[in-house]
C-alpha cells in the first residue's frame, strides 16, 4: 500500500512539474516545430478608428507571416471604455504569459504599462507616449514599452476650421478629462486658435453620458466645435452630431471615422496604417530579438482631407471647392 501511495504522489508531482513548465515557456511549438506566439491585445473601447488599427495590426502580421491560429495565439479584449476594466484585462494578459501585449488608445497602454516591466508591450492610438508617461522619451523609450502615436495635424485642423468657417469667432474645444491624449491635442489647438484669432470655450466630459448635455452647453457659446482624437467623443460622436447638427453648428474633428460619424471634416491620420506600422514592430521583436528600450515611437505621415457633405447640407456649410477638389484628388489617387 505504502508503495503504491508513493508511486501515485509521484506521478501527481511530474504532471504537475510539466504544467508548471509549461506555464512558465514563453512560446510554444507548431507541430512543424515552428515557434508559436501569443499576443494579448487591449482595447479601450471600441469605435472605426481603434478598430481600424487592430485590423491593420493583424492583417499585417499575416502578411509577415505571422497568423492566427497556425504560428500565433492572439488573445484580445476589449476594456468597453472603462479603465478599471483595462487593470483587469492587463493583469489577465501578464498571467498568461503573453510574448507580446499591444495595448490601444493611452488608457489601455497605462493599465498595461503598470502592469508588467518584463513582457514587450508596443501601443498605437496614444498621442504622446512620453507624457503619458509610458516611455523616457519618444526617441529612445528606454524600457519594455514602444509603438505608434496617432498624434494628428492639429494646427492644420484648426486653419481648416478657419477656411471652411472663415466669419468664426469662437470655437467650442470638446474632449474628456480624463483622456491625457486629448489634453495634449487641447493644448495644441488653444495656441492654433490663438493664432487664427479665435476665441475658444473648453468642454469636458467625464462619462459617455454627459456628452448631449455638454455639447448643448456649448452651441449658444460658439461657432463651431473641435474636438480631437478623442476616444470616449469618437465613441459618441453620432450624439454630439446629432446636437451640433440640430443647431447647425459645424464639427470639426480628429479623424476620419469621427466624420463618417457626423463630424463635418478633418486632415487625420490612417488608422489602418497605423496598426501596420505598429505590427512590423512587432516582428521586429518577435522574430529579430528587437528591444522595445531602443525602438523610437514612430509616426504616420500620412494626412488625408476628409469631408462629410451631408453633415454640411444639415448645418448650412458651404465647403470651399478648393477642399472638395483636394479630396476628391486623394480619393482618386488611394483608389488607384
Amino acid at each position: 500500500m505504502k508503495k503504491a501511495i508513493a508511486l501515485l504522489l509521484a506521478g501527481v508531482m511530474a504532471l504537475s512539474g510539466t504544467a508548471c513548465s509549461s506555464a512558465s515557456s514563453t512560446a510554444s511549438v507548431t507541430p512543424a516545430g515552428e515557434k508559436k506566439f501569443k499576443i494579448g491585445v487591449v482595447q479601450l473601447v471600441e469605435h472605426p478608428a481603434l478598430d481600424a488599427a487592430y485590423k491593420g495590426f493583424v492583417e499585417e502580421l499575416k502578411a509577415q507571416g505571422l497568423v492566427d491560429g497556425k504560428n500565433l495565439k492572439l488573445e484580445f479584449e476589449n476594456a468597453q471604455g472603462e479603465q478599471a476594466n483595462c487593470q483587469t484585462i492587463a493583469s489577465k494578459l501578464v498571467n498568461d504569459k503573453c510574448d507580446l501585449i499591444l495595448a490601444i488608445a493611452t488608457p489601455a497602454a497605462q493599465a498595461v504599462a503598470n502592469a508588467t516591466k518584463e513582457i514587450p508591450i508596443l501601443v498605437t492610438a496614444v498621442t504622446d507616449p512620453a507624457d503619458a508617461k509610458l516611455v523616457a522619451s519618444n526617441d529612445a523609450p528606454g524600457g519594455n514599452v514602444t509603438g505608434t502615436s496617432d498624434l494628428t495635424p492639429v494646427e492644420e485642423q484648426m486653419k481648416l476650421l478657419k477656411q471652411i468657417l472663415p466669419s468664426a469667432r469662437k470655437v467650442g474645444l470638446l474632449y474628456c478629462s480624463s483622456e491625457s491624449n486629448s489634453k495634449f491635442q487641447i493644448e495644441i489647438a488653444k495656441k492654433s486658435a490663438a493664432a487664427l484669432g479665435l476665441e475658444t470655450v473648453e468642454a469636458t466630459v467625464s462619462n459617455s453620458n454627459e456628452i448631449q448635455q455638454v455639447t448643448q452647453s456649448l452651441v449658444s457659446k460658439v461657432d463651431a466645435i473641435y474636438t480631437p482624437t478623442d476616444n470616449m467623443i469618437a465613441a459618441g460622436m453620432a450624439t454630439v452630431a446629432m446636437v451640433a447638427q440640430q443647431a447647425k453648428l459645424p464639427v470639426i474633428v480628429g479623424e476620419s471615422g469621427m466624420v463618417d460619424k457626423g463630424g463635418l471634416a478633418t486632415y487625420g491620420i490612417n488608422y489602418y496604417d497605423l496598426g501596420q506600422l505598429t505590427a512590423k514592430q512587432a516582428v521586429k521583436i518577435l522574430k529579430e530579438g528587437a528591444k522595445p528600450a531602443t525602438m523610437p515611437i514612430e509616426y504616420s505621415k500620412n494626412y488625408t482631407l476628409t469631408l462629410n457633405k451631408d453633415a454640411a447640407a444639415k448645418t448650412g456649410i458651404t465647403i470651399p471647392q478648393e477642399l472638395l477638389d483636394k479630396a476628391a484628388s486623394q480619393s482618386s489617387s488611394a483608389s488607384n
